[in-house]
């Protein structure tokens, strides 16, 4: 059975934080956070990291409130998820995010990691969160040019 190699990211605005992971194994890994305030600076990053990994697909944390009802950013992951697909041709997958930066955080909080470098840990390992969810769950919405709504 052949493996595919996935990017998951956890989309924020100052912060997208990055993991890498592998269907075969269902390992998921944090990598980094990229530091971009525009889209010019993220989609460069990516494409950095779209060359050295070469994924299949990649996956999108869609937050949403406790209930499940959309917010504001919803709808720039989702935009976001859009512009991978777009841009590097490749589906993207969108799982529900709720909570994984607060239980990457609870996994971080014994390391000596603080300020800046601690948030970047944190958000690289929200993403990893979302890959394990993904591998475990199944995606909710798929982004792509034959795409259609996941039930």
């Amino acid at each position: 059975m052949k493996s595919s190699t996935f990017i998951a990211f956890d989309f924020g605005e100052r912060r997208i934080g990055v993991a890498i992971g592998n269907d075969l194994t269902e390992t998921a890994n944090p990598l980094m956070a990229i530091d971009a305030t525009n889209d010019e600076g993220r989609f460069a990053a990516i494409a950095v990291l779209v060359k050295d990994w070469t994924p299949s697909a990649f996956v999108v944390g869609r937050p949403a409130h406790p209930d499940g009802k959309a917010h504001a950013m919803t709808a720039r992951c989702e935009k976001f998820a859009r512009q991978l697909t777009g841009r590097f041709a490749l589906p993207a997958y969108l799982v529900d995010e709720r909570y994984t930066s607060v239980d990457a955080a609870r996994a971080l909080s014994g390391s000596k990691l603080t300020g800046q470098r601690k948030k970047q840990a944190i958000d690289a390992e929200a993403a990893a969160q979302i890959l394990r969810r993904f591998f475990v769950e199944g995606p909710m919405i798929v982004s792509g040019p034959e795409s259609t709504a996941a039930d």
